[in-house]
């Protein structure tokens, strides 16, 4: 018997992550790798995680870590949230937060609440990876969503219902430092989408995982924040912002976030309660202690040691880079992407720099819903010292000078 002959439609559109897959490949030794988009756990609040569940297994709070909870979240959590997301300009009550196991969960229901088979979703070209794994399996149809572009909401409209006959249902990007180019919308162009979303009638999914980490310039306000302050109150906005730990205290704790309308976030409790009933409640314990105690000076260690490692990248990269490639600047984040010279495939350089320098990086074709970006490539700083950046670089350059030719 072979189930496979049954598996639904559907599955034919789900497809390994590349970024999983590659990592399989990096145990060799000698590797310099700039493929993995996570986090040093040399910066991990590791003593402040133990204390935090030491305490949560004493006296009677144990059986309450260990127990069953509501979908919701756990309520104390959900109460910091409140006070961190006003301080953004954000204002929201608890019954506006629903607690996800990790952002990468919040994407996968918001697919699922969202999509019908042949809707579209505006995405980046190029956009997460992680996201259209998340939003695939629903079948949707992609568009390019261009920040600041000329496309008028109409010509969005016809596009997507000549196409499937569906229509366009939500934009998703990342605003801040997004993965995989590191770049940030701007504030007219976060004005912008909120007008383009106004006259399509969609959602938008804000993807706030990189938010916390800013090294440079100041802070803009979430597409959020610009749109409850031209609606009044949240209850009116069709935005919804998905929040994240990952990045800042673990992502092995798998606690993330979304703040929405209440109708919005009363839907999606259902899919959780029929998904996982809710995240550990361990975990969300935890995530409360640690971050009530010490959120913000981790937080600030946390970018003191990524603007160095972005910086000593940055400046590697004007050693060592041949010309004809361009990279961004990011002002915030764990990545930096680089355009290569047309006819260099970045899934070829990868083969040829593993084989003759013993570096990685992630190709950008996958980052590309419809597969294009073939001269592309994604490096990740965040888990390199300033010494094997420099030479991780140098290795990079030379596998890239042997592939111009």
């Amino acid at each position: 018997m072979d189930l496979t002959e049954m598996f639904a439609e559907r599955t034919a559109r789900m497809k390994a992550s590349e970024i999983r897959e590659l990592l399989k490949l990096l145990d060799q030794p000698g590797i310099i790798s700039f493929a993995g988009g996570i986090p040093d756990p040399a910066l991990f609040p590791s003593d402040a995680f133990a204390r935090a569940f030491a305490q949560t297994m004493e006296g009677d709070q144990a059986g309450s870590a260990l127990q069953y909870s509501v979908s919701e979240g756990y309520l104390p959590l959900r109460e910091w949230l409140v006070g961190e997301m006003a301080k953004v300009g954000v204002p929201c009550s608890v019954d506006n937060i629903l607690i996800t196991s990790g952002s990468q969960q919040a994407l996968d229901y918001l697919g699922k609440l969202f999509l019908s088979p042949g809707d579209t979703a505006l995405v980046n070209w190029p956009t997460y990876m992680g996201a259209l794994g998340a939003f695939n399996p629903y079948e949707p149809r992609y568009d390019q969503l261009s920040i600041n572009g000329n496309r008028s909401a109409d010509d969005f409209k016809d596009s997507a219902k000549a196409e499937t006959g569906g229509r366009v249902k939500f934009a998703y990007l990342s605003s801040d430092f997004s993965n995989p180019t590191g770049e940030t919308v701007d504030r007219r162009g976060r004005e912008s989408l909120l007008d383009l979303a106004d006259d399509l009638d969609c959602a938008v999914i804000e993807d706030a995982a990189y938010q916390a980490l800013r090294y440079d310039g100041e802070d803009i306000p979430p597409i959020l924040a610009l749109e409850i302050a031209r609606k009044g109150n949240l209850e009116a906005c069709r935005t919804i912002y998905c929040g994240s730990f990952s990045k800042t205290l673990s992502p092995g704790l798998r606690v993330g976030w979304i703040v929405a309308a209440k109708p919005v976030i009363s839907q999606l409790v259902l899919m959780k309660q029929a998904s996982d009933l809710h995240s550990p409640t361990l975990n969300q314990i935890a995530i409360n202690a640690v971050a009530r105690a010490c959120f913000e000076d981790h937080v600030s260690g946390v970018r003191k040691a990524y603007r160095g490692r972005r910086d000593a990248m940055l400046a590697a990269l004007e050693r060592y880079m041949p010309n004809g490639v361009e990279w961004t600047r990011p002002e915030g984040g764990m990545f930096v992407w680089l355009t290569l010279p047309v006819g260099v495939d970045g899934a070829d350089l990868l083969a040829l720099a593993l084989e003759t320098q013993k570096v990685a990086f992630v190709p950008g074709h996958a980052f590309f819903a419809d597969g294009s970006g073939r001269n592309t490539i994604r490096l990740s700083f965040s888990c390199a010292d300033e010494a094997t950046i420099e030479e991780g670089m140098r290795r990079l350059g030379l596998a890239l000078r042997a592939a111009i030719g």
